[in-house]
This record gives C-alpha cells, structure tokens and sequence, in this order.
C-alpha cells in the first residue's frame, strides 16, 4: 500500500533494454525532502527518473507519487510532477512568454493565474529581459532556465531534474539552484541527478548512490560518512562505493565463468 507521505515509492522496479540497466530498485524519498541521486555514467540514473516521469513503463515492480500509482493513474501522477531533462527541449519559435502560456494551456490553467505565473517565474529565474525574444537564440543555460520555468508553470509537488547544472555558467546555475532550494523551503520536493558532488553534498538532505541499476548507499552526508571516516568527502565516499560495487560485479562474473 503506497504511504502519500512519500513522494515517491519505488518498489522492485526493474528495466532492460539490451541489458539490464535498473535491477530490483527500492527507493523512498520524503515529501519536502531535497535528494540526490549520484551515480557513474551508465549507472541507470536517467532510466529511473525517465520511470518516475513516466516516459517509461518498467517491466516489473511499483512506482507510485504521493501515494498515487503511476501505472493506474499515469495522468493524476503527472499532474503533480515536474521533468527536467538534461537537454532543455523549448519551442525555438517561441519567447519564454509564450512557451509558459502554451505550456499553461496544456494544464488548463486559468489564463489570469498563469500569467502572473509565468511573470513571478520569468522574474525568478533572471529572464526578465529577454522574456519577449524568441527562444531559438538563446545559450543553453537561458533555455535551461526557460525549461525550468515551463516545469513549475503548474506548482508541481515534486521536481525531478536530471543533470539541470551541466553546460550553465555561474551566474545561471546560481539562480537555478536558489530557486531549487526556495522550492524545497515551500514544502515541494527536488530529487536531482549530478555529477558535480560539492552540488550534492551543499544542498541534498539525503543521498542516493546507484551503481549497475542497485541502489549501494543512502542516506545524509552524516551517515555515509560513517562508511570511510568523519573527515571523508563525498567524492571520496562516492568513488570508494562505487569501486567497491565494480568489485563485487567483478566477483560475481569470475564466479559464474
């Protein structure tokens, strides 16, 4: 039975393409809880999120958001959902204006209430002078910022971002990372992928280390720390998981030949 106190349940999830690429996944995060999910390239982080958004169906197991099931009522689901993927996908044709317009519309929002939305986003995130440009002209990182804005258009209760810093200079990823955190102080809750682990050890509650399609390690900065020592990084402890991980598999593959 899905507890609605969590925002997300994910309960023996798993995913193949070619490979097995999610194995037996359980994974819980709080509402209003800010987590971070790490992991090496291939580890299956975006295949997760992917499930979670509902872009993808899993071949096995349960995925369910604030108690609703993802499977059984994909649309309620989504309704309180915010996808954020690593290559903003905006309308190039489009000024930021009329991007969170269209994007209201596809929620049926109140044309009044996504107005002054979308105003109080553009604002937000530093777009205000080029609210009426259109969108094919700008850097990667306004139209991160653009497709941020799209996502929280429809107050969302979980944001999920896969790898929302990559390719942002400074300044941009400093206003998406407030707005991120003022999300989080607002009681919504923010599960993102990164590879940049100083990210993830300033601003995550709790951590999630996936390797190989497993989840190898949870919990606060505190508690993995216990792992290596009081004084270890998190990048410390994340190459130490996943070194231990590779060893393991290494293991397993000389035991099966």
């Amino acid at each position: 039975m899905s507890d609605p106190a969590f925002a997300l349940e994910i309960e023996g999830v798993t995913k193949s393409f070619d490979r097995p690429v999610v194995k037996d996944l359980n994974l819980r995060v709080k509402g209003g809880e800010f987590y971070a999910l790490l992991g090496p390239n291939g580890a299956g982080k975006t295949t997760i999120l992917r499930m979670v958004a509902g872009l993808l169906q899993p071949e096995a197991g349960n995925i369910s958001v604030f108690g609703i099931d993802t499977r059984k009522d994909p649309l309620r689901a989504k309704s309180v959902i915010a996808w954020v993927s690593d290559e903003p996908m905006v309308y190039d044709r489009l000024t930021p204006y009329e991007y969170l317009e269209f994007v209201a519309g596809l929620w049926n929002i109140d044309a009044r209430r996504a107005q002054a939305h979308s105003t109080e986003l553009i604002e937000w995130l530093g777009l205000a002078p080029h609210a009426r440009e259109r969108c094919g002209g700008f850097s990667k990182g306004m139209l991160q910022k653009v497709a941020l804005a799209g996502a929280l258009v429809h107050d969302p209760k979980l944001i999920i971002l896969d790898e929302p810093l990559t390719g942002l200079d400074a300044g941009s990823a400093r206003q998406v990372k407030q707005v991120l955190l003022d999300k989080v102080r607002q009681g919504v809750t923010v599960i993102m992928t990164t590879h940049i682990l100083e990210v993830a050890e300033r601003m995550a509650e709790r951590i999630g280390v996936i390797n190989h399609g497993k989840l190898v390690a949870e919990g606060t900065l505190t508690e993995l720390r216990k792992k290596l020592g009081a004084e270890s990084t998190l990048e410390e402890i994340f190459l130490d998981l996943v070194a231990h991980k590779e060893k393991d598999v290494e293991t397993a593959v000389d035991a099966a030949a």
